[in-house]
C-alpha cells in the first residue's frame, strides 16, 4: 500500500487518465474529487462489502431452500 500525505488542493495521479484531488480537509473529515474515465467503477469500499455480504446471504438463502425442495420430493 502506497501512503500518501497531501493538502487541501494537492492531486494524485493514477495512470494517464485518473487524477483524485483533495477538495477540503476538516476535521476527521476528507473530502475528494475523483476524475476518471466513464468506463472506470468508482464504489465506495462500504458499499463494495455491503454488496459482497448480500449477494453471500442471498446464496447461502438459495442453497437452503434448494436443499429444503430436494427433501420434500
Amino acid at each position: 500500500m502506497l501512503v500518501l500525505s497531501r493538502k487541501s488542493g494537492e492531486t494524485i495521479k493514477i495512470g494517464d487518465d485518473i487524477e483524485i484531488r483533495i477538495l477540503e480537509v476538516k476535521g476527521d473529515t476528507v473530502r475528494i474529487g475523483i476524475e476518471a474515465p466513464k468506463s472506470v467503477d468508482i464504489l465506495r469500499g462500504e458499499l463494495v462489502l455491503s454488496i459482497s455480504e448480500s449477494n453471500t446471504e442471498a446464496t447461502t438463502l438459495d442453497a437452503d431452500v434448494f436443499s429444503k425442495l430436494l427433501k420434500k420430493n
